[in-house]
C-alpha cells in the first residue's frame, strides 16, 4: 500500500523548479517554467492528499469544506498558521493581495488552517477573536490537534501549500517574504487549470463572522498608558485603527484616526493608523507603535496633528538599523516606552520590534547607547537582540535573542536600572540593563535558549514560574513591583524583581468577563496591555478580547470598568443634511406604532408607494425623500438623509444606523416623500407628499442586525 502523500513527496520535485527559477531573468521565462512544471506533476497520484478531518470547527463559512465537494474544481491555498505568530501575521497582506486579485468565482479559495502552538490557541472562541482582530476574510478551520499539519509533515509556521482542483499538491512555501513566488505560482496554477477547463465558478459559502457582531466603543484594545503629569490615558483602540485619549474616569478627550485602516499623517480627522499597539505619553505628546503600518507615529495633542517619526510604511528586514527614522525600514513595532540614553531625560523611545525579535532605540534628541557610539536625534537603531528567534540571555546585547518581544516597561531608578521585556513567544519576562545592555531572565521559560515551548501557568520563582504568551508589563515605582498581563492564561500577575517571585494577582485562569468582586474571582480574555495609575494605587488593563479597559484597585481588591464615553472637543462635525422641500398643508401625516430597537442596530425601511391607475412619475420633476429627526438630530449622526425617487416599480430601501451610545432612550425619526406625477399623457403634473413619524424605544444593550420596517402609501 502506498504511503500517504505529504510535503516530503513534493519538495524534491519543487526544488528542481526553484533552482531553475533562480537562473531566469524575465517574467516570461518564469511563467514558462512553472507552466511546464504543472504539466509534469498534474496527474501524479502520489501527490493527492486526504480530505480534512470530519468534526473540525470552521469559521467564516456556512459549514465544513471538503476537497471532494465545495473545494472541488478550485485551486486552494492552505495557510498553516497560529495566531500568536508574528511571521504568520506578516503574510496576511500577501493573502489579502491574492484575494483582491482572484475571486472564489475565478477559482481561488484561501483556507486558513489554524494549528495551535499554545493550549489557549486551541479554543474556538479564541481563534474566532483572532480572525476578527486580523480581519481574516477567508475560511478558517480550527485544526486544534494539528491533524492535517502532521499528515502533510508541515514543520513550521507559516507554511503555505497550494492544492490543485483534484486535491493534488502543487507548491509549498515555508516562512514569510515569498509574495512574488506565491503570486507567480497562484497565477500560473489558475491559468493552467482554466485552460484545462477544470476550474469551477461555484461559491463555497463564505459567511464572515464579523458581520454578526454587535458594535462596541472599543475594539480589541491592545495597549494603554498613563501620563502622570497630565493625568491622561492613551488607549490603542486597535480594532478601530485609532488612538483614544481619555481622562482617568473614561471621559473622551480626543479620538485620532479610525475607524478604517490607513497610513495618513495630518489632522486628527485626516490621520489614519493600521492596528496600532504600543502607546507612550508625555504631557501633550503620544508616541504610537503603528504595528501593521511598520511605523512609529507621533501625536501632538496641542497642535492636533499626527506625524511619522520612523519607518517606511512597508515591512523591513534590516536587523541593524542606524539610519534616520524617515529612511529606516522597521518591522511590526509592538510596544514603546520613553527612556534616557546618554543624554537629556526621555531622549529615546525604546521599541519592542516584534517583527525582527529585537529591542530598538529611536532617538528623540541626541544621545548614546551603552557601549555604543553617539546618535543624533532622529536615528533609529537596534539596541539588543541578534534577530534570531530565541530565548537567549547574554551579557552582550547584540548576542542575546528574543522571541517576539511585545511589552516594555522602564525602571530607570537604582537598583533596577533596566527595561522589563514581555517576550511573548518564549513565555518569559526578561531584563535589559540600561547601563551595559546585558539581557537576563526574570521569570518564565527555561534555560535552553532554543526551547520556545516552556510555557504554563505556575506561580513560582525565576525559571520555575511559568507564563503563557505574556504581552504586556507595567512598572510600579511606588511599590517596586512589576505587573504582567499573562495574556493566554487570562491573568494579571505580579513579580517582585528583588526575589524573582511571580504570583497571580487577578483572574481565574479561564477566559471570561467577570468583575469580581475580588481579584481572584475576576476574569479576563487575552488581556494585552497594562499601565499603573497615578500614585500606584490603580492598574488599567486593556482586556483585549472583551473590548474593554478594566481598572484594578490595589487597595480595595476590586475590578471595575472604565466607562469610555462622552463628547470630545475634536469630534468631526456631522455632515449638513440636504435641505428638503417644505411639506405642503395637504401632506398625509402618518404616525407609526412604537418600535423597540437596540443601540447600534440599523433601521431598514421599505416604503412601497403607489400612484393612481395610469399615472406615471414626471421624470423632469425632482421627486425625493428625506429623513429628519427634529430635536433628535444625534440619531442620524452625519448619515445620508435624502435621496431622489426615480422608480416606483419596487419599494424604496432606506436605512439609518442607530448610534452605539444613544443620548436618549426615546426618540423619533420622520420619513417624508415628495412625488411628482401625471395622470395621463399631456395632462398637468401634480405633487403629493406624505410623512411617516416612527417613534423609537431604544435599549442600551447593543445588538446587531437590522430592524425591518415596512411602510406603504397610495396617493
Amino acid at each position: 500500500m502506498a504511503s500517504e502523500c505529504s510535503l516530503s513527496n513534493l519538495f524534491p520535485i519543487q526544488s528542481e523548479l526553484d533552482c531553475a527559477l533562480e537562473d531566469t531573468t524575465t517574467q516570461e521565462e518564469k511563467e514558462k517554467l512553472v507552466y511546464e512544471y504543472l504539466s509534469k506533476i498534474d496527474e501524479r497520484e502520489d501527490l493527492k492528499i486526504r480530505d480534512f478531518e470530519t468534526g473540525l470547527e470552521w469559521l467564516n463559512t456556512k459549514g465544513p469544506l471538503s476537497f471532494k465537494k465545495e473545494l472541488a474544481g478550485k485551486v486552494v491555498l492552505l495557510d498553516f498558521f497560529t495566531y500568536c505568530c508574528i511571521n504568520c501575521m506578516h503574510i496576511l497582506p500577501d493573502l489579502h493581495h491574492l484575494e483582491q486579485k482572484h475571486s472564489i468565482q475565478d477559482g481561488l479559495v484561501i483556507v486558513g488552517v489554524h494549528s495551535a502552538k499554545f493550549p489557549n490557541e486551541k479554543v474556538l472562541d479564541n481563534v474566532q477573536s483572532a480572525v476578527l482582530r486580523y480581519n481574516i476574510c477567508h475560511p478558517v478551520v480550527n485544526d486544534g490537534e494539528a491533524h492535517l499539519w502532521h499528515r502533510l509533515e508541515v514543520s513550521c509556521w507559516p507554511t503555505l501549500v497550494l492544492v490543485g482542483p483534484r486535491g493534488n499538491l502543487l507548491f509549498s512555501l515555508v516562512g514569510e517574504g515569498h509574495r512574488d513566488a506565491l503570486t507567480l505560482f497562484t497565477d500560473m496554477s489558475l491559468r493552467y487549470y482554466r485552460e484545462k477547463k477544470l476550474l469551477e465558478e461555484h461559491p463555497v459559502g463564505v459567511t464572515l463572522y464579523r458581520d454578526s457582531l454587535p458594535p462596541s466603543i472599543l475594539s480589541f484594545p491592545g495597549k494603554v498608558c498613563m501620563d502622570h503629569g497630565s493625568n491622561k490615558l492613551a488607549i490603542a483602540d486597535t480594532g478601530h485603527h485609532r488612538i483614544v485619549v481619555a481622562s482617568p474616569t473614561g471621559q473622551l478627550l480626543h479620538i485620532i484616526g479610525g475607524p478604517e485602516s490607513g497610513r495618513q499623517d495630518g489632522t486628527f480627522s485626516e490621520a489614519s493608523f493600521n492596528a496600532p499597539q504600543g502607546v507612550a505619553m508625555k504631557n501633550d505628546v503620544v508616541y504610537v507603535a503603528d504595528t501593521e503600518n511598520h511605523l512609529i507615529r507621533k501625536i501632538d495633542l496641542l497642535e492636533g496633528r499626527v506625524s511619522t517619526l520612523a519607518g517606511l510604511g512597508i515591512q523591513g528586514t534590516d536587523k541593524a538599523g542606524g539610519a534616520m527614522g524617515d529612511q529606516q525600514p522597521i518591522s511590526s513595532p509592538w510596544d514603546v516606552t520613553l527612556g534616557s540614553a546618554g543624554g537629556v531625560e526621555d531622549n529615546v523611545l525604546w521599541v519592542a520590534m516584534a517583527g525582527t525579535h529585537q529591542i530598538w532605540a529611536l532617538f528623540l534628541a541626541d544621545g548614546k547607547l551603552p557601549k555604543g557610539s553617539d546618535s543624533k536625534a532622529g536615528t533609529c537603531v537596534r539596541w539588543a537582540g541578534s534577530g534570531s528567534e530565541e530565548n537567549r540571555n547574554n551579557a552582550y546585547p547584540h548576542k542575546a535573542g528574543f522571541a517576539q518581544p511585545s511589552g516594555l516597561a522602564a525602571a530607570p531608578e537604582e537598583p533596577w536600572s533596566c527595561l522589563f521585556v514581555a517576550d511573548s513567544e518564549s513565555s518569559t519576562v526578561r531584563t535589559l540593563a540600561l547601563k551595559d545592555g546585558a539581557v537576563k531572565l526574570l521569570v518564565g521559560g527555561e534555560r535552553d535558549p532554543l526551547n520556545l515551548f516552556a510555557f504554563g501557568d505556575v506561580d513560582g520563582k525565576g525559571v520555575d514560574a511559568k507564563l503563557q504568551h505574556p504581552l504586556g508589563v507595567a512598572w510600579s515605582r511606588e511599590e517596586s513591583l512589576l505587573y504582567v498581563v499573562d495574556s493566554y492564561n487570562h491573568k494579571i500577575k505580579v513579580v517582585d524583581p528583588k526575589t524573582k517571585q511571580c504570583t497571580t494577582l487577578a483572574g481565574t485562569g479561564e477566559a471570561g468577563n467577570t468583575l469580581g468582586p475580588e481579584f481572584s474571582n475576576s476574569s479576563f480574555n487575552e488581556p494585552g496591555g497594562i499601565c499603573v495609575g497615578a500614585g500606584g494605587k490603580l492598574l488599567y488593563v486593556a482586556d483585549t478580547n472583551n473590548h474593554l479597559i478594566k481598572v484594578l484597585d490595589l487597595h480595595s481588591n476590586t475590578v471595575s470598568l472604565l466607562p469610555v464615553s462622552g463628547d470630545y472637543t475634536d469630534a468631526p462635525k456631522p455632515k449638513a443634511a440636504a435641505k428638503a422641500p417644505k411639506l405642503p398643508k395637504g401632506a398625509a401625516m402618518i404616525d407609526m406604532p412604537l418600535q423597540s430597537v437596540s443601540a447600534g442596530q440599523t433601521l431598514a425601511v421599505s416604503l412601497a408607494l403607489s400612484l393612481p391607475e395610469g399615472a406615471k412619475l414626471t421624470q423632469e420633476a425632482p421627486s425625493c425623500w428625506a429623513v429628519s429627526a427634529e430635536g433628535d438630530e444625534w440619531l442620524l449622526d452625519g448619515q445620508v438623509v435624502s435621496g431622489n425617487i426615480t422608480d416606483l416599480s419596487k419599494p424604496l430601501s432606506i436605512s439609518a444606523k442607530l448610534p452605539e451610545v444613544p443620548k436618549k432612550l426615546q426618540a423619533g425619526l420622520r420619513l417624508s416623500v415628495w412625488v411628482y406625477f401625471c395622470t395621463a399623457v399631456g395632462s398637468a403634473c401634480t405633487m403629493r407628499a406624505a410623512s411617516f413619524l416612527q417613534p423609537l424605544e431604544i435599549s442600551l444593550t447593543p445588538a446587531v442586525g437590522e430592524v425591518n420596517i415596512a411602510l406603504t402609501h397610495s396617493f
